[in-house]
């Protein structure tokens, strides 16, 4: 069994500021540092740490995404579906503050340059014995669904970051959603977690869901009860990919036939020891680390 990722390559570029930047207004930047991220490449970063065998397909820019694509291949991460476009990858523009504040631009880049027979190709070496995850930040997401769903594969989907387009998407095809609280407000129209999962269990009955509450922990439902998993308190430095992490480790660990239970204790810990460094896909830790945090906690 495989696990394929359709997902976003990201370089993250952070400048660290006296104060963010308002209308009409230039300010020079403290420090600048440049990072891998995006919602996917940080996805197959996590989904790897768990043992399973990661493939992630992928666009970036041939004149400046090497270097994220190096750094899934130095993660053990199959890199035979990167595809390279004349456009420039994605990456986001960060500002952060002395004061903690954030103002962030995010641009697509060659994210957004899926096309079908890109994906028709991607989709011919796998089977209705794989799986796929996909989030929310790059194009032609309906046609991944939709043609995976022909290959009879089992589609994991994170509504991350949500837009209108979500509601066009054919989410009745979709095995296992993976959202936030804030996520799931959206799609469901309710704000009580529990009311969250019911509703979507009503509209999607063929689904599982597992939400996500930050510090109050995570949420599932199997056999109409309801199973939850508790955070773990740490010294929380910085929460920027904590969600991937989560969503890395819980997948993994559910397509290697792990039980809920085991799974999602195993996402909260991960979850929890990379909000203690700064960063998103350096902070995600070990399958080790994340055993050693369990025997201790």
């Amino acid at each position: 069994m495989k696990i394929l990722n359709f997902g976003s390559m990201n370089i993250d570029k952070i400048y660290h500021m006296n104060d963010i930047v308002k209308v009409k207004e230039t300010l020079p930047s403290i420090k600048l540092e440049e990072a891998i991220g995006g919602k996917g490449l940080n996805q197959s970063i996590a989904l790897s740490k768990t043992g399973i065998e990661v493939y992630h397909a992928g666009k970036v820019g041939r004149s400046d995404g090497m270097f994220l694509v190096n750094a899934l291949s130095s993660n053990h991460i199959n890199i035979d579906n990167i595809f390279y476009s004349d456009s420039p990858s994605g990456h986001a523009i960060i500002q952060i503050s002395e004061q903690g504040e954030n103002a962030i631009i995010v641009h697509g880049g060659a994210n957004q340059e899926f096309n079908s027979d890109e994906i028709d190709g991607v989709l011919e070496n796998f089977t209705e014995h794989d799986w796929v995850i996909i989030q929310n930040e790059i194009s032609n997401i309906s046609y991944i669904i939709t043609k995976a769903k022909e290959k009879g594969m089992k589609i994991v989907f994170n509504p991350s970051p949500i837009n209108i387009e979500l509601f066009d998407y054919p989410l009745e095809l979709v095995d296992i959603f993976v959202l936030n609280e804030v996520e799931g407000n959206i799609l469901s129209d309710k704000e009580n977690p529990d009311e969250i999962i019911g509703e979507l269990k009503s509209r999607f009955k063929n689904a599982a869901f597992f939400l996500t509450l930050g510090k109050d922990g995570s949420l599932t439902e199997l056999n109409d009860n309801l199973i939850k998993q508790a955070a773990f308190k740490v010294n929380a430095v910085d929460p920027t990919g904590a969600g991937d992490t989560y969503t890395g480790y819980l997948i993994g660990l559910l397509a290697q036939g792990k039980s809920l239970q085991l799974s999602m204790k195993f996402a909260s810990a991960a979850s929890a020891l990379s909000v203690t460094v700064v960063g998103a896909s350096n902070s995600i830790p070990s399958f080790d680390e994340v055993e050693e945090f369990l025997s201790k906690h």
